[in-house]
């Protein structure tokens, strides 16, 4: 071993010292250290990624707005919700519920996370151990409105609502209202 600090009659290597420098004696210190030439850089990487997010998002949106611009070929979705004999009443009216309670308690936790947030103090929420319920009522709801549209569409119901759910999703982040955003960290003195 070349170099080092004397300790008790001995050298001991400093590996992790700003002066330490590696010399041709030990190849594996600085092999870490340098970049393959294969791997693309972690700037590419984010940007192919923030595009293939935009596609995704862009597709979702494109096949909700299909689905409710074009419904059954004769009338839009949202006439086809209001007007149609041949959908089921009472269990679209109960995944509305569904969705109405889940719509709130995701609201409800959201104001309960930016206060907490807010004010610095842990994030340990008395509402989670209610998670399981809401998602519960979510997937009753899927049901609910697959059962409701079968008799329109079939099988194709269980996609149907799926894009529809997907294209809500991908719409929530974009809907927040102004004051729900998170204020800058600025040191005020009243």
């Amino acid at each position: 071993m070349s170099g080092g600090t004397p300790v008790g009659g001995g050298f001991m290597r400093q590996r992790h010292s700003q002066g330490y420098t590696s010399g041709s004696d030990d190849l594996e210190d600085d092999a870490c250290s340098r970049a393959s030439p294969q791997s693309p850089s972690s700037l590419q990487q984010k940007t192919r990624r923030r595009w293939v997010e935009i596609t995704e998002n862009v597709l979702w949106i494109a096949s909700a707005v299909f689905i409710i611009y074009y419904g059954d070929r004769h009338s839009n979705f949202i006439v086809i919700l209001w007007h149609d004999d041949r959908i089921r009443r009472i269990p679209l009216y109960l995944g509305m519920v569904g969705v109405g309670l889940n719509i709130i308690f995701f609201l409800y936790t959201s104001m309960l996370a930016w206060n907490i947030r807010k004010s610095g103090e842990k994030w340990d929420f008395p509402s989670t151990s209610a998670l399981p319920f809401f998602t519960f009522i979510g997937v009753v709801s899927f049901f609910l409105f697959s059962f409701a549209l079968w008799p329109i569409w079939s099988f194709l119901a269980l996609p149907l609502v799926f894009s529809l759910f997907m294209a809500g999703m991908v719409l929530v982040p974009y809907l927040i209202f102004g004051t729900l955003r998170p204020q800058p960290n600025v040191l005020r003195i009243d």
